[in-house]
């Protein structure tokens, strides 16, 4: 038995402060009052939170490690997993942008490697997060152009000349991404598309009917259309309001649809640059946080020193302030951590902080099928996060067991 006892307990519907929570056998026994341990092992953490660990649904890397550079030498999913935990992460997506064939399956098997035999102090590793190779080259923004094929074409019916923009290549077909898609089809979860492509809504219905996360993104769609990809099956939004056109009074487009349908849960990347505070509590207000993800689109350029280099999908991004860029100043994902987008929420966003843990692990477990996880209450999976009075990473805990301590840096 563990017994945490004197921290403020962020549960579903308030605030429990101070609080005392009972871990038995890798699940919370029980919240209640703080209350003496009864001569149990025992952690005092007076003037300090604990939140359910958070789930990132979309991070292609941190400190220094991109889940594209998995070689048989270097298992990168393995090593994102072990770094996260100092971030307060206990289970993330790992994602990819546009890429080969080759290169997908090396990342994939890592995932599959990495849920089959799980590391003892690492986050959990979940199903990865596919933005794929069929989204508009008009929004493609850090992702490759020279990866990007046409829906259609990836079905069978149709050759890659078919779609808008899209030509015809010979290096590797659309059908050889989605052969790989199939091959490890219980390793991949969500798979960001443009609904608006030719074939868009006929591979999204093909991914849906196999068990994937259609989400919507990366794209040029209409209001329209992005409710006709709704209807064929997506259920998810990637980084609501960057890389689709900007929400229009007289054309509310792909964000104006995903804001007013229920039935899409959205991503928002969390760091105030990406989204301006104001349209993330806009977005929260439209849709409740029980319909919001915060996410990182996190790259290996986060965690690291501003001006240091890294690698996404094999280009050049250097950290800066805000975010990451490519040479050519194209904005590549971010320099985000998901403690630090707890802080904007509850700081600069002004959240409170259940809806923040709401955005940042109750929505993503839900959305996600994580029965037990992303909350603390009587029977949940021990997986949490202690935060100071700064909402600083202090300790995770996996499964009720210690995996990072902030004094000890790992354990």
């Amino acid at each position: 038995m563990i017994v945490l006892s004197g921290a403020s307990l962020v549960l579903p519907d308030r605030v429990l402060s101070p609080g005392t929570l009972v871990i038995e056998d890798g699940r919370i026994a029980d919240v209640r009052s703080d209350a003496p341990s009864g001569g149990h092992t025992a952690f005092a953490f007076h003037g300090h939170y604990i939140v359910p660990g958070f789930i990132d649904v979309h991070v292609h890397g941190v400190d220094g490690v991109d889940s594209l550079d998995a070689r048989p030498d270097n298992d990168a999913i393995a090593a994102i997993a072990a770094r996260l935990l100092r971030y307060g992460v206990t289970a993330f997506c790992p994602t990819t942008v546009a890429c080969a064939p080759d290169a997908l399956r090396r990342v994939l098997d890592q995932v599959r490697r990495a849920r089959e035999t799980p590391a003892a102090r690492s986050a959990r590793v979940l199903p990865a997060h596919l933005e794929s190779n069929f989204i508009n080259p008009e929004y493609n923004g850090a992702q490759p152009s020279g990866c990007l094929r046409s829906p259609r074409a990836a079905l069978g019916s149709g050759t890659e000349s078919s779609a808008k923009a899209l030509a015809e290549r010979s290096d590797y077909t659309a059908a050889q991404i989605v052969a790989e898609i199939e091959r490890a089809a219980p390793d991949v979860g969500i798979v960001t598309l443009a609904s608006e492509l030719d074939g868009g809504l006929d591979l999204i219905r093909w991914l849906v009917s196999r068990g994937h996360r259609v989400s919507l993104g990366h794209s040029a769609a209409t209001y329209d259309e992005a409710l006709a990809g709704i209807a064929a099956g997506a259920r998810h939004a990637t980084h609501l309001f960057n890389r689709m056109p900007p929400l229009s009074h007289r054309a509310p487009g792909l964000a104006g649809a995903v804001l007013q349908t229920d039935e899409v849960a959205a991503e928002i990347i969390c760091d105030g640059f990406h989204v301006h505070p104001a349209l993330i509590r806009m977005a929260i207000a439209a849709k409740r946080p029980s319909r919001i993800l915060a996410i990182t689109d996190a790259t290996a350029a986060a965690g690291l020193p501003v001006g240091s280099r890294a690698f996404l999908g094999g280009q050049v991004i250097t950290a800066g302030e805000s975010t990451a860029l490519l040479p050519d100043g194209t904005i590549a994902g971010s320099v985000l951590t998901m403690d630090r987008a707890f802080q904007t929420l509850v700081g600069t966003v002004g959240l409170s902080l259940v809806d923040a843990a709401t955005i940042c692990a109750t929505t993503p477990a839900r959305e996600l099928g994580l029965v037990g996880h992303g909350v603390l209450a009587p029977e949940a999976v021990a997986d949490l996060v202690v935060l100071d009075a700064n909402f600083s990473v202090v300790q995770t805990y996996l499964a009720g067991q210690l995996v990072y301590a902030r004094a000890l840096k790992s354990i």
